[in-house]
């Protein structure tokens, strides 16, 4: 069930409605509401592989009960070690089995060896890769003494499969979102209103911005031998805004879906073309799984400690994971190795963690150093685009040898109606990047004003929305 169709504007309004008008007297009957409408949203999709998700709720729930059980070493690492090994191994398999296998027989055939082996047909489970690493977050943090393990079931089961972010995030903790689950929730009308402009504001971003995107970037990348440098550049421009509002929209759904049921999840996204350096980039690009690799890979290695060297390691590991999650390809690899190879110089110059405040807080304009250091980090970030956007590797670097070549300099044929529309989307969120989200405007005094502009938003994505497409990030 995608949240841009009409099944979902009758689905989620009916959740609505019965959530707090038949089952508001006791917190298990909610959650245990939430749970079977979760399961079935996700059937929604295919049905045979809710069977995972109930595994992974088991198996992680009996293992933090356990660990709560038990303050011998070697049992609670054998527990951990169960949980990993079960999650990690259900994602290597539908994720990874094909490229391993493919990558296998390559490394052969490079000494002149043909070697044949099965394949299977495996379909990759929408969302695995989000659920996976959300239950993790509970018994990793159960192991570590973060967090008390839940005794309640249903809230725990509900938790793994909330339906607003299972299938694309944002990636919750259980430190912030299982507590939620356990206390009484009070229907709150401004948080709901807040729910709704969130909704809105996804619904535009995805279906406005990213679609009308989709349709230059397509055609683009399929025939990128028959268009000039120029235009190609556009094409990767065009994918920057169609990633950027196709996984930012999906995640203030998801969020603004969340606060109608009385749930508060993370911010996922906190305008990351306005970044100044990538290190701003990343605390501001999918938050949700920058900060879970921080967390669960980069801090265990030992983060920012001991030597340089040892830093800088473990800042490619974790990009190198963080580009091969995104997917079984050689394409995502090389682009978690181009933003760490750009990430060295910040840290080197102890600059990573420079730009942590909203850029010219106090001012409307930005000086020309700001102008110049958003417009590099976003240069950075969209040429490392077009491997993620690529089928192969061969694509992407055909694709960048036709975009530097001497066609680069003649005028490309592009919309320039999309490129003004792209170009005035982000001067709103330059206005707006001290907000919690672009429709937060009660600075706005006069309501029927605010009403109004909320009215126009619902008429430009009925009006302007381009060709439906699948989101993105369900293919991850």
């Amino acid at each position: 069930m995608l949240f841009n169709t009409i099944d979902f504007a009758i689905f989620m309004p009916i959740v609505f409605l019965l959530y707090w008008f038949v089952f508001k007297k006791k917190i298990k009957t909610q959650n245990l509401f939430l749970l079977a409408v979760s399961y079935f949203f996700y059937a929604c999709w295919d049905w045979h592989f809710l069977g995972l998700i109930f595994l992974s709720s088991v198996v992680d729930y009996l293992v933090g009960h356990s660990l709560a059980k038990t303050e011998q070493r070697i049992k609670r690492k054998m527990l951990l070690l169960l949980s990993l090994i079960v999650n990690l191994g259900i994602l290597g398999f539908f994720k990874y089995y094909h490229f391993f296998i493919e990558s296998f027989q390559e490394v052969f055939t490079l000494f002149g060896r043909n070697l044949e082996s099965s394949t299977l047909n495996i379909l990759l489970p929408v969302g695995i890769s989000f659920y996976t690493f959300q239950t993790l977050s509970y018994t990793i943090d159960v192991y570590r003494k973060k967090i008390e393990p839940t005794h309640d079931v249903v809230s725990f089961f509900a938790f793994v499969s909330f339906f607003p972010q299972l299938v694309a995030g944002p990636i919750e903790r259980a430190s912030n979102l299982l507590p939620q689950f356990e206390r009484k929730r009070f229907f709150d009308y401004a948080k709901s209103v807040d729910g709704l402009r969130l909704i809105i504001l996804g619904l535009f971003k995805k279906m406005v911005i990213a679609d009308n995107c989709a349709l230059a970037v397509n055609e683009i990348f399929t025939y990128y031998p028959d268009y000039s440098g120029s235009t190609l550049f556009f094409g990767a421009f065009f994918f920057a805004f169609q990633i950027y509002g196709d996984f930012s929209g999906y995640s203030d759904i998801a969020i603004g879906s969340a606060r109608l049921l009385g749930f508060d999840l993370m911010q996922n996204f906190n305008s990351p073309y306005l970044s100044r350096n990538l290190g701003e980039f990343w605390r501001r690009w999918h938050i949700s799984l920058s900060t879970w690799f921080r967390d669960y890979v980069y801090i265990p290695l030992g983060g920012n400690k001991g030597s340089k060297g040892k830093w800088i390691r473990n800042i490619f590991i974790v990009f190198l994971v963080s580009g091969l999650w995104h997917g079984a390809n050689w394409t995502f690899i090389i682009w978690g190795f181009i933003h760490a190879l750009f990430f060295l110089p910040l840290i080197l110059s102890n600059k990573n963690s420079k730009f942590k405040d909203i850029a010219e807080n106090s001012k409307r304009l930005p000086s020309i150093k700001t102008v110049f250091q958003i417009s590099f980090t976003f240069l950075i970030v969209t040429l490392a685009w077009v491997f993620f956007r690529s089928e192969n590797v061969t694509q992407a670097f055909l694709y960048f040898e036709g975009m530097f070549s001497v066609s680069f300099f003649s005028f490309p044929t592009v919309s320039r109606g999309l490129v003004l529309f792209l170009i005035i989307y982000m001067i709103f969120e330059w206005l707006q990047r001290d907000k919690k989200h672009l429709l937060e405007i009660d600075f706005i005094r006069s309501k029927p004003l605010r009403i109004a502009i909320y009215y126009m938003i619902v008429f430009a994505i009925f009006y302007f929305a381009g060709d439906t497409q699948p989101f993105i990030y369900f293919q991850f």
